[in-house]
């Protein structure tokens, strides 16, 4: 017996959101998609995730730790916390639009 298509809710908890910068719109051209993921989640849990949330085939996973910096903002102190975020490779022929919502 087959399973439902339907996500499971763990999956909308992994991604965070879609990463939108300029460097991540460059890498879209070599059929990458960039998200900000949960610091505890793992690559198979992220691959897991992008393919039931998408229905697209995840070749591979990269991950980075972005630390969090101190910045001052209108003279107070401030600091910036760690973000985690997902590199992941689509398979040749698959697509994400990340500017429409789920």
């Amino acid at each position: 017996m087959s399973q439902p298509r339907f996500a499971d809710t763990r999956h909308y908890d992994v991604i965070v959101s879609p990463v939108i910068t300029e460097k991540a719109t460059m890498a879209s051209e070599q059929n990458k998609v960039v998200f900000k993921v949960r610091k505890d989640a793992t690559k198979p849990q992220i691959k897991a995730a992008v393919e039931r949330l998408f229905d697209v085939k995840v070749d591979s996973v990269n991950t980075l730790i972005r630390k969090g910096k101190t910045k001052v903002f209108r003279g107070t102190l401030g600091s910036q916390s760690d973000v985690k975020k997902a590199v992941v490779t689509l398979a040749e022929g698959h697509k994400i639009d990340v500017t429409t919502g789920l």
